[in-house]
């Protein structure tokens, strides 16, 4: 366990601190490509990549509401291209749930374009609220500005958050506990996404 969260933060800290702010704009536009890559994780590092200095507040927030709109930009596209059957014909390969477009779909029709900048604050909705933005082949522009508002909000909360933990890592030993609890957390949720989607593709091989 101790070793998978060690490759996890790593693996994040690695990508972002060797890339700069591309490498936030990667990460970002992957976990906007309704692939399952939590924003939760590597908004807060590039944070604390703030609070040595490497970064700014704003360009960190920046890059990854531009990642996010090009991760959300494809993910329109095969909406608007392909529709829901494409979607739920291949979603399953990047851990896709039905239940995951059903919900984006009832919070898209309820509140209507909207949608987009609100969904882009809540945590789950957010990655995949694209997809019934293609659906209906809502107004490119309109998608665009309320994405990146949206995002760049979101981003910029999570790196803030990332920032003053950071800040306070050699000063105060209860923010490092916190955080290795989270890191437990985390890696068991990465454990459990990969046991189910070995177990979702042996299940629609057998089917």
């Amino acid at each position: 366990m101790n070793q998978l969260i060690d490759l996890l933060a790593s693996g994040i800290v690695g990508a972002i601190s060797a890339t700069g702010y591309v490498g936030i704009v990667i990460l970002m536009a992957i976990e906007s490509a309704c692939i399952p890559l939590p924003s939760e994780i590597i908004m807060p590092f590039a944070g604390y990549l703030v609070s040595t200095g490497r970064f700014t507040l704003l360009g960190v927030a920046t890059a990854g509401a531009i990642g996010c709109n090009l991760g959300s930009t494809i993910a329109y596209a095969i909406g608007a291209w392909g529709g829901r059957p494409v979607v739920e014909r291949w979603g399953r390969y990047v851990l896709l749930d039905t239940s995951d477009i059903d919900a984006a779909q009832r919070f898209f029709d309820r509140f209507g374009t909207v949608t987009i900048f609100v969904g882009r604050l809540l945590p789950l909705i957010r990655t995949f609220i694209a997809l019934p933005a293609g659906f209906a082949r809502m107004n490119v522009w309109k998608f665009q500005i309320y994405s990146f508002i949206g995002s760049w909000l979101w981003c910029l909360l999570l790196a803030y958050v990332g920032q003053v933990l950071g800040e306070q890592w050699d000063s105060n030993p209860a923010i490092r506990s916190a955080f290795h609890l989270a890191d437990f957390a985390i890696a068991a949720l990465v454990v459990a996404a990969i046991a189910w989607f070995i177990y979702r593709r042996r299940k629609a091989r057998a089917e």
